[in-house]
């Protein structure tokens, strides 16, 4: 199956403040960081399970997530801040020191499902 265009935004999230007391490299921190969160139906359009593994591309590079449904509107995902999503930025930064990070045009496609193998 061929990966289909979305809107990607990343952003920090509450549960990831508490868990960087832990520390970035504890299992809980990784969990947060490579999970990715889609509208059902864009699930359901690209057959893939919750908790499913999605590839994202962008035009700098690449990285997988664990995918899971949730509240955002249909066409858009979402990524909690870390090291996927820096895989997934360019280098400029507009003279703010923080890339680009919301509005991401990115292909999305399933790996090792059985839609996607």
């Amino acid at each position: 199956m061929a990966g289909m265009r979305f809107i990607m935004n990343a952003g920090r999230t509450s549960k990831q403040g508490q868990q960087i007391n832990i520390g970035k490299d504890h299992a809980e921190y990784q969990a947060i960081v490579n999970t990715l969160t889609m509208h059902p139906e864009d699930m359901k359009a690209l057959q893939i399970p919750p908790g499913g593994t999605v590839r994202v591309r962008t035009e700098y590079g690449e990285a997988t997530f664990q995918c899971k449904e949730g509240k955002v509107p249909q066409g858009m995902l979402f990524v909690p801040y870390g090291p996927p999503t820096c895989r997934l930025m360019g280098g400029s930064t507009d003279g703010t020191g923080m890339p680009t990070s919301k509005g991401w045009e990115v292909e999305v496609e399933p790996v090792g499902t059985e839609a996607g193998s």
